[in-house]
Parts: C-alpha cells; structure tokens; sequence
C-alpha cells in the first residue's frame, strides 16, 4: 500500500506556476490539502494525515472501504530541494518514516502527454526527468509508482516558439514557463477529476486504478488546451 506522496516541484514565488510545478499545484487543489498541517521538515514541506480523514472518493461506492482503513498514517511531502534534487529530500523522509520504495508515489509534471492528459504507473525510465532522476539516485531504486500529468512539449505550439520540431530546444524554458491563462483555467478541471484518482490509490492501492488510469483524457471540453 502506498504510504508516502511526492509531489515535485520548485520553491520561489518566480516558479509557483510553472508547468515544471503542476505536482505542487495538484497538491494545493487537494480537498484534503489544509488538514496537512505543513512544517518544514526533510529538506521540504511535510504533512500527514490518518486514512480515516480522508475525503470520500467518487470512484468508491458506498460500503466498499475496507474496515481497517481507518488508523493509517498516510505521508505527503514537497521537496525543497530544488527539483534537480528532489530525491534527496524524498530519501530523508522515506528513511525516517521507514518506507520502502514500492510504497511511494511521485506527482509530476510529463512532457510526452498533452495537458488533459493524466497517467499512473509503476516504475519505467525516467523520461530525461531531473527530479525523477535525482528519486532514483538517492532512493537506489526507480520502482515507485508515478501519477503524471500532461503539460506537452514546447514543439506542439506554432513554428518558432520552441525550436525546429523534433530538435529538443526551449524545452527548459517551456517548463520553467507559466502556463497560459486558458491552461490556468483547464487546470481547474483536470484536478478535480484527478483527486479521487490519488484518493482511491491511497485507500485501496493504485493497482486496481491501472485498467483505466494507465493513460487518460480528463479534460472533457474538446476545445480546451
């Protein structure tokens, strides 16, 4: 079962709402997120809250929880580090907390699926992902579970705003860029349909979310970004 949430992103007003910074902004959207109580602590900001206390989840019909959910100490971490070590913080965290690799879920942001889109998985590369990286170099292992949301690739928009299709430039500064004022405004959106997704993963396990949340659209207006 999973025991401990990752989120990843950068610290510093000038990053808050960078597309690099969706898992941070996921976080802040939580209906859970004020009952956290945030303190610094393993280089980040860290939260906890027992199991009982979290919000109903859409995606659980009534009576299906199983009784002994209730009493279990879930964990939730921002990492302060920076992202490019990120898994520095994550690693101090899961060391106290004794939690082993497979019980941890990353949040970030994915350059390979368009914004709408939102994928869980276990484990795989890592995507030329920093923070993903620096997870796997200092907790020794990359067999975390991943909830990872879309915000494209620089190449997507009009010609000369990312670099020649394909060449890989501006992508530092497309995730380092704010999302747009219509992105803004999907996220929203994108959210909520995504909370009762990390709700449900936390009071049952991910696995059984996989059929469906492996890889899917959650943005239900066609014309949105």
């Amino acid at each position: 079962m999973l025991s401990l949430v990752v989120f990843l992103g950068n610290p510093g007003r000038q990053y808050r709402r960078n597309r690099h910074n969706v898992g941070w902004l996921f976080a802040e959207a939580l209906p859970f997120y004020p009952d956290l109580s945030w303190q610094k602590k393993y280089k980040g900001l860290y939260g906890a809250l027992d199991s009982s206390r979290l919000p109903p989840s859409a995606l659980i019909p009534p009576g299906e929880l199983p009784p002994s959910e209730g009493g279990r100490k879930l964990h939730f971490l921002k990492p302060e580090t920076f992202m490019n070590l990120s898994g520095e913080s994550a690693a101090a965290a899961a060391a106290f907390l004794k939690t082993g690799v497979e019980s941890i879920l990353v949040v970030h942001d994915e350059l390979e699926l368009p914004l709408g889109t939102v994928s869980l998985k276990f484990g795989g590369g890592l995507g030329g992902h920093n923070g993903l990286r620096s997870m796997k170099a200092s907790l020794g292992a990359a067999g975390f579970w991943r909830l990872r949301f879309g915000i494209g690739r620089p190449d997507d928009r009009a010609p000369g705003q990312g670099g020649p299709p394909g060449s890989g430039r501006g992508i530092v500064d497309w995730v380092l860029s704010d999302f747009s004022p219509p992105e803004e405004a999907a996220l929203g959106q994108i959210f909520a349909g995504t909370s009762p997704v990390l709700i449900e993963a936390l009071l049952r396990g991910p696995e059984t979310l996989l059929p469906l949340w492996g890889k899917r659209r959650v943005l239900e207006d066609p014309a949105a970004p």
